[in-house]
């Protein structure tokens, strides 16, 4: 199978780590006269994305076609100078080796991997394939010959097994479910339709932020941290903060008589709410890495804090109970209370219920956001201890801004308040997208499978 005989057919396929193929469209064919240049910069032939794959450098390595002269092809994979190097079957390269059917290319030791594949076809036994017959009158594309259908298809969620946990998010079905069923039974029951009403719409942005980040954590381990934050709240412990933040340090919160400048708003902000909340709402983040580290593995690596994932993940969960128990606790009560001596009792309900939708719901722009923010630096930080005084302070400092400055803009101007969430927001979601991309089991992580190389 030579010369004008014979068909070449090469190509990379790309996989995940753990050697579970993507999806169809990520294998790129080779041709016998034009090499292929792998790495992030966009002029390559084979693109990576920027974001998901740090560790490849923007020309990382170049696969070559070499040709004999019975004509017979054979590629060649050539490292460019690299900064993580290029490794072939799990051995580092240096220049260039010759590539055979089934070997495994790394771009760096963790980073994405590709198979080489290669195929002769003899033209003399290639077939050609039948042409599909056009559909006749009064059928479909895909109309089987047959009219017969098959039990499963009858009754489709006998076949679906687990795809229906796994793709058609059964667990938030059932859960909205318990939650409407609740909240019928709550009808008439202000306060306990408020909790149910508070508790649902706090786990919807949750769920949201959990689904973003891509990587498991147990659901026990997300509640015990948000029970911790609350349980602080309600403790000796909130005293002793308000004393040192708002007593010694220049954060006392401003009444209703002071007459301020931004500026000096901004600054009672950042000492009495940002850096005050957000290390109460790292507590039990940081009571969740200690704790790990005295467990034993897998233990150690579902519990703690390993990466800036768990970080996030703990972080957000830390902020849900904060937020549940302010709104809850104070913000709804007080506010309440005060339109019901006004306007009665049944509009103070309703005026609470107001409140307390856009105060939970908002979390995700308000204090998932700081505190999300501040687990990534935290998880950081445990992927490169040796830094650890660098990174803390820049993500505390970074995420006290943001919270003080959500308070100080809220009472000037509605726009710079819409602004300073959306910046927030994107401050979460920057911290969630390098995080998926530093995350060392970013090839298990249901955000990596599902959603593939972007």
């Amino acid at each position: 199978m030579t010369g004008k005989n014979a068909r070449h057919n090469a190509f990379l396929r790309l996989v995940s780590g753990n050697g579970a193929p993507y999806r169809s469209e990520f294998r790129y064919s080779l041709l016998p006269s034009k090499e292929m240049i792998v790495g992030r910069d966009p002029s390559c032939q084979i693109v990576l994305d920027a974001m998901l794959y740090r560790m490849v450098s923007r020309r990382h390595a170049v696969v070559r076609p070499l040709s004999s002269p019975d004509n017979k092809f054979s590629w060649l994979i050539c490292d460019l100078n690299s900064a993580n190097g290029t490794y072939l079957n799990g051995q580092r390269i240096q220049g260039c080796q010759e590539l055979h059917p089934g070997d495994r290319i790394s771009l760096g030791a963790d980073g994405p991997q590709f198979v080489f594949e290669h195929e002769y076809f003899s033209q003399a036994t290639i077939m050609t394939r039948p042409a599909t017959p056009l559909p006749s009158a009064g059928s479909y594309p895909g109309q089987s010959k047959s009219d017969s259908v098959s039990f499963t298809q009858l009754f489709p969620i006998i076949s679906t097994g687990k795809d229906l946990t796994r793709k058609a998010y059964l667990v938030p079905g059932i859960l909205t479910v318990v939650f409407v069923v609740l909240m019928f039974a709550t009808v008439g029951r202000p306060q306990a339709n408020q909790v149910i009403v508070a508790s649902y719409i706090a786990f919807a942005a949750y769920y949201f932020v959990y689904q973003l980040c891509g990587k498991q954590k147990p659901w026990w381990v997300l509640v015990s941290v948000a029970l911790g934050t609350a349980l602080i709240l309600k403790s000796p412990l909130l005293d002793f903060f308000i004393f040192v933040f708002r007593g010694i340090l220049p954060g006392s919160l401003p009444s209703s008589q002071d007459s301020l400048t931004f500026t000096e708003l901004l600054i009672r902000m950042f000492f009495g709410a940002g850096l005050m909340e957000e290390l109460l709402k790292a507590l039990p983040v940081l009571a969740a890495l200690i704790f790990g580290l005295t467990l034993p593995s897998p233990w150690r690596e579902r519990i703690g804090i390993w990466e800036p994932l768990d970080g996030i993940l703990l972080g957000t969960a830390s902020a849900v109970g904060f937020t549940l128990l302010e709104t809850l606790g104070q913000y709804v009560p007080v506010i309440t209370q005060n339109v019901a001596q006004q306007a009665g009792v049944g509009t103070g309900q309703l005026v609470g219920l107001q409140l307390l939708i856009p105060r939970i719901l908002g979390s995700v722009a308000g204090h998932m956001a700081y505190s999300g923010y501040l687990g990534y630096f935290i998880g950081l930080a445990v992927l490169k201890p040796r830094l650890i005084w660098q990174i803390l302070p820049i993500g505390y400092v970074s995420a006290a801004a943001l919270h003080a400055l959500w308070n100080a803009t809220g009472s000037i101007n509605a726009l710079l308040l819409v602004i300073v969430g959306v910046l927030s927001y994107a401050f979460l979601m920057a911290a969630i997208l390098k995080a998926r991309a530093l995350s060392p089991t970013r090839s298990q992580n249901f955000a990596t499978r599902f959603l593939g190389p972007k």
